[in-house]
């Protein structure tokens, strides 16, 4: 069978915000690579985009994120804009040993609530 995983997540912009403001770059430094940071450049509710990419790829990987590093799950955007996903150390390791290959992710936000839903598939094994 070949695999196929699915994930989803809300998050409440108006959290993020507050855990910014609360903890500043200790929280972003935590949750964000530099380059989501740089590429979000203090819009909060493109943070909270990604940050509800990471919580529906721990859920997709079946882990939930408290077993892996939030840095792992990188949210990058392509020259248009498109985003893209790249995972590192454990979030890597872990999607290869269930043979999850390609992922397509897709986000969206209002001034209140983002949403991010991704799918992975995979080779038969």
């Amino acid at each position: 069978m070949t695999p196929l995983t699915v994930g989803v997540d809300l998050s409440e912009v108006p959290r993020i915000e507050r855990l910014l403001t609360r903890y500043g770059a200790r929280f972003s430094n935590r949750v964000f690579t530099t380059q989501e940071q740089a590429y979000c450049n203090g819009r909060v509710a493109s943070l909270a985009g990604r940050f509800a990419i990471k919580e529906a790829v721990a859920k997709a990987l079946g882990t939930g994120i408290g077993q892996l590093a939030w840095t792992d799950i990188e949210v990058l955007s392509d020259a248009h804009g498109r985003p893209y996903l790249v995972l590192h150390n454990r979030a890597k390791a872990l999607a290869g040993s269930l043979g999850l290959q390609q992922w397509a992710i897709s986000l969206s936000h209002t001034d209140s609530l983002a949403i991010g839903f991704v799918v992975a598939t995979g080779e038969k094994r």
